[in-house]
């Protein structure tokens, strides 16, 4: 049975590690659509959907994680982010000038640069964390990021394809959970040792073919896993004109007028999904009160 765009948690049930499995396809295909990129950021596009949609799956209230690298090299920027409901979507900014290899790796592409992680909550205080950006692949530097900032043991595995009719990505990521059983911390290194390794022997082809039970299976045959409900995972993109107002208005009354005298009209185009939306005279009159300076 099919497992694209559904991410599933499990646990193993005789063992402090909790894990995620998540594979992506018409999502992914999704936010290609939107945007023109070579291959080896298409790839990387989908390694950071991929981490982005296993992220989620922390989120405990409603609200999205965001995941950034930025730096100074040709890929200036890629980020991806995904809400609590998996509502995926993912931009990069790069060098149209310059010709990129595949399976570059990510600090070649980035230069020097940083990995964010935000939590932004619907209600609350936003969470960002901040590591260098010092591994070759995004899955290592997550796993630093994890390390550092949140002193948790977690293995990341992601892999995306393009190269073919139908481009996939997939991730795999397992987590240390605090110390619950009854077995003695040395006993818990060594369970996660052991089960990391066996995970360690994942290819990518595998996490890009076989569906997740099978993954598990061929992972994990020996140990006792529960799995969980997979949720479907989606492309969806949460700009809107209420937004965009916003936007606006933090700008200041002045300079959206100046630039509307100049335009006559303000037209604003979404990086993600390419929607556009228009601001004319009476719109930004609504936004600014009833009865803001007439242009001339």
């Amino acid at each position: 049975m099919s497992t694209s765009d559904q991410l599933q948690r499990f646990i193993f049930e005789r063992s402090d590690i909790r894990g995620e499995i998540l594979t992506l396809e018409k999502s992914y295909q999704d936010v290609l659509a939107n945007g023109s990129y070579p291959e080896a950021i298409q790839q990387l596009i989908g390694q950071f959907l991929a981490a982005a949609g296993l992220l989620s799956a922390t989120l405990k209230f409603e609200g999205v994680i965001t995941l950034q690298a930025r730096g100074t090299g040709p890929l200036s920027l890629i980020m991806s982010d995904c809400t609590r409901h998996h509502n995926l979507r993912a931009i990069a900014k790069f060098d149209p000038k310059l010709s990129y290899e595949n399976n570059t790796p990510l600090t070649e592409l980035i230069g020097k640069g940083t990995l964010t992680l935000t939590i932004d909550p619907s209600q609350g205080e936003r969470y960002q964390g901040v590591v260098p950006l010092e591994s070759a692949s995004l899955a290592e530097c997550l796993e630093d990021y994890f390390a550092r900032s949140e002193q948790l043991m977690t293995r990341i595995w992601l892999s995306a394809e393009i190269q073919s009719d139908s481009p996939k990505a997939a991730g795999l990521l397992l987590q240390a959970l605090p110390h619950q059983l009854e077995s003695t911390p040395e006993e818990n290194l060594r369970l996660w040792e052991h089960t990391t390794q066996l995970a360690d022997t994942i290819t990518a082809e595998e996490q890009l073919s076989l569906n997740h039970e099978e993954q598990l299976f061929r992972l994990f045959h020996q140990d006792e896993l529960r799995l969980f409900e997979p949720s479907p995972v989606q492309f969806f993109c949460s700009c809107s004109e209420e937004r965009f107002s916003k936007t606006l208005v933090s700008m200041g009354q002045k300079e959206v007028l100046d630039i509307l005298k100049e335009n006559g009209l303000i037209l604003i185009k979404c990086e993600f999904c390419h929607q556009q939306y228009r601001f004319d005279q009476k719109k930004i009159s609504k936004l600014f009160g009833e009865n803001p300076p007439t242009l001339h």
